[in-house]
């Protein structure tokens, strides 16, 4: 029987957006390539790609140190990358964008930078239980040496926080909320403009990581009023190593530097150094520049397909993909939250999710099995992990009929 969604006309130009990335068109075993895992990266368009070897073939150079040409155009494109992506979540000058390694290293940098100047033995951290491990070991770390304590948000069965206990757990001792928007184990996405203002109530700052928001829905730092943000470049269209700690300026010039080195000082002797203005006070070294400029071109490539359009299209397969799972005997959804986004998470039977994984390789199709790097999340499942497929723009319908019908065959094989 064939299976036609019942959809509006899709926002995107599907079709044409998949001819900009060249790694779509490859083939796996000898079988189209249906890419399914995009929640660990996302493939990249063929002008990022550009983007990356036009810097290293015409104005390869070190950025802010030199007077000659091509030190200049480097620094130029660097720092016209920030105006794009500030502009990009709506900060409210460049200068509040930092460019990082990626999510781990901006929770790293607020993690360390906080708690050296902030926080105090008997202080309280508050996570979430669907925290990645990112946004979990940092402020354990942190805790130890502060003597300091986490406590977690806790979630419902559907995978859903608890906003009764949270607003119960806000006290004074709470000095930070770390908290992610959408879960990368089960799609959830959390309630976070009622997150912050609960916690503005009481002056507590939030840091949200948006890993797994940014490239499927609007971002507004102002909107939101959220005090950092943090998302890599790689699940952006964007490489991978760059990424991106947005902070308010007053926390940022009140935090110290991270790292020192390179750009992050204004003057140095051996008795004392004087740090450099934001945002350079926490980009200590030679940055990854290509990175840097390619993540602009990853921007401006989405913001000419348009997010609300991607959010759209997504919302659409989202729902597509929901409805042909329920299709398969024996397939139970982990994370049933009302709101969700960009990924599902299952399992079929009691099917180990790494043997599906296998064979669902076998048939060109590249999903996610394990943890997921969020073993917590697991263990309240009481289970080992999960199957976990993931969307982005250029996920077709026929992409979700592949990965139903590739799962309905491989569970034949290893009933």
């Amino acid at each position: 029987m064939q299976h036609v969604p019942d959809i509006t006309v899709p926002a995107l130009d599907v079709e044409k957006i998949r001819r900009d990335f060249p790694l779509l068109q490859e083939k796996v075993y000898g079988l189209p390539l249906v890419y399914l895992d995009n929640a660990a990266t996302t493939q990249k368009p063929q002008v990022v790609l550009d983007a990356l070897e036009q810097y290293y073939t015409t104005i390869n150079s070190n950025v802010h140190r030199g007077v000659h040409h091509l030190s200049q155009r480097a620094t130029d494109a660097y720092e016209g990358a920030r105006k794009i992506i500030a502009s990009f979540i709506n900060a409210q000058k460049p200068e509040e964008v930092i460019f990082t390694k990626g999510t781990t290293d901006g929770i790293n940098l607020v993690a360390n930078s906080f708690g050296r100047s902030v926080i105090k033995p008997g202080d309280i951290v508050l996570v979430s239980a669907m925290e990645h491990h990112s946004n979990i070991v940092p402020w354990q770390i942190m805790c130890e040496d502060r003597g300091a304590e986490l406590q977690v948000i806790p979630m419902n069965e559907q995978g859903e926080l608890l906003m009764d206990q949270f607003s119960a757990l806000l006290n004074d001792r709470v000095k930070i909320i770390a908290v992610t928007w959408v879960s990368n184990a089960l799609g959830t996405v959390n309630p976070v403009h009622e997150i912050i203002s609960r916690a503005h109530a009481r002056n507590i700052p939030v840091l949200l990581d948006a890993a797994q928001a940014i490239q499927h829905m609007p971002v507004d730092v102002q909107e939101l009023d959220v005090d950092f943000l943090v998302f890599s470049g790689h699940k952006l269209y964007g490489p991978t190593g760059i990424g991106v700690l947005y902070g308010k300026e007053e926390w940022l010039d009140k935090l110290p530097p991270y790292q020192g080195g390179g750009d992050m000082i204004k003057t140095v002797t051996f008795a004392k150094t004087i740090y450099n203005v934001l945002p350079y006070k926490f980009e200590a070294g030679t940055p990854d520049i290509s990175g840097a400029i390619a993540l602009g071109t990853a921007v401006e490539y989405v913001q000419k397909a348009g997010i609300e359009n991607i959010q759209q299209w997504e919302e659409q397969l989202m729902e597509y993909a929901t409805q042909r799972l329920q299709e398969v005997e024996g397939l139970r959804f982990i994370g049933q939250a009302k709101k969700k986004s960009g990924a599902i998470s299952f399992l079929v039977d009691d099917i180990h999710p790494y043997d599906l994984g296998e064979l669902l390789d076998k048939q060109g199709i590249a999903i996610r099995t394990g943890h997921h790097c969020a073993e917590p999340v697991m263990s309240a499942f009481c289970i080992p992990g999960t199957v976990r497929a993931s969307f982005a723009m250029y996920t077709t319908m026929e992409d979700i009929d592949k990965l139903v019908a590739g799962i309905q065959k491989a569970a034949s094989m290893l009933r």
